[in-house]
């Protein structure tokens, strides 16, 4: 608000300077009403640029209607311009000399405006435009980090609920039979759920954090599935430190358990491993049938969206006759 009053109290001091100085010039009266006229059309073409400006925000905002609103607001205010800039004239003509306008006057002041004026709004425009296409790229930003965000924040706290459900049974059949062993289930039950609220407000996590968190879950699918899956597990020591999103390894390996029938004729094999800046999750293939009712895809979809948060790198999907592999950047916090 300081700036438009200190920009109000410019104009007006510089406008009563440039009065004072055409009324000691002595000037011929035709050229007052040349200057009112001018200072006239400005003022109307200003105020009444704002006004349409404001209305075109509401009715078509830029973000939502791009090019709809680039070429109405253009078009609209040309056309409001040449408007005032006719009837202007027509008003000064008549007030100040009491005869209407002729035709020659008409065209010579339609031309002064083509010449003038038109221009003048065209650069006006183009700064409005590119001020507010520069806004709602911003904006748009601004609105997909959020959603992104509002995503990865649901995402990272991800773990199938049949989990917990299939793995609380396992806890009940092992108390009846053995309770050393079910204590030991418990105990690394507790550590999944442990990690999962520890790594809840987290958005990166060091795969040597993530392996502890792995190293629990396999002992419980271990548990369920006894020798019918085996694990892999080979961790180069460089990238222990480097950073993944939390349950990035989980989601891969539940992934193949979802999508493939592990049984003691056939296992299930899951090789994981890091190296380089790459973090890659196999398995054999053994696809059971699909449920119709079951998203295609979830949890492959949920790893490109964590990813898409914080780095344009792809999540690369290899698929072949015998093999699944899913293949992830490992990331480093100083290139985020």
């Amino acid at each position: 608000m300081k700036k438009k009053q200190l920009l109000l109290t410019i104009l007006t001091v510089f406008l009563l300077a440039f009065a004072y100085i055409l009324y000691a010039l002595s000037l011929a009266v035709e050229v007052y009403y040349t200057i009112g006229w001018i200072l006239a059309v400005v003022a109307l073409l200003i105020i009444g640029n704002g006004f349409i400006s404001m209305l075109f925000d509401k009715k078509l905002p830029w973000l939502k209607f791009g090019s709809r609103r680039l070429f109405s607001h253009l078009g609209f205010g040309i056309v409001y311009s040449l408007i005032i800039i006719n009837l202007a004239y027509l008003l000064f003509k008549w007030v100040l000399t009491n005869e209407p306008p002729t035709t020659s006057q008409m065209v010579v002041t339609n031309a002064y405006g083509l010449v003038l004026f038109i221009p003048a709004f065209s650069v006006y425009f183009s700064m409005y435009f590119l001020r507010h296409w520069q806004k709602s790229v911003l904006e748009t930003e601004k609105f997909k980090k959020e959603t992104l965000k509002f995503e990865l924040d649901n995402l990272k706290s991800h773990l199938d609920p049949h989990f917990l459900f299939n793995n609380l049974n396992i806890l009940s059949s092992l108390i009846d039979t053995s309770k050393e062993e079910s204590k030991r289930f418990l105990d690394k039950f507790a550590d999944v759920y442990r990690s999962l609220l520890k790594t809840k407000d987290e958005d990166l996590i060091a795969i040597e954090d993530e392996l502890e968190f792995i190293n629990a879950y396999i002992y419980l699918l271990k548990t369920r599935f006894e020798e019918n899956i085996i694990f892999n597990i080979d961790i180069d020591k460089s990238v222990r430190f480097m950073m993944i999103p939390p349950l990035t390894i989980q989601l891969m390996i539940e992934n193949a358990i979802k999508h493939n029938v592990a049984s003691e004729k056939k296992p299930l094999k899951i090789d994981v491993e890091a190296k380089g800046k790459l973090l890659k999750v196999c398995n054999n293939l053994n696809e059971r049938p699909k449920d119709p009712g079951q998203p295609e895809g979830s949890g492959i979809k949920n790893i490109k969206r964590r990813y898409s948060y914080f780095t344009e790198e792809q999540v690369v999907i290899n698929k072949s006759n015998e093999e699944f592999c899913i293949t992830v950047p490992i990331l480093e916090v100083e290139s985020i």
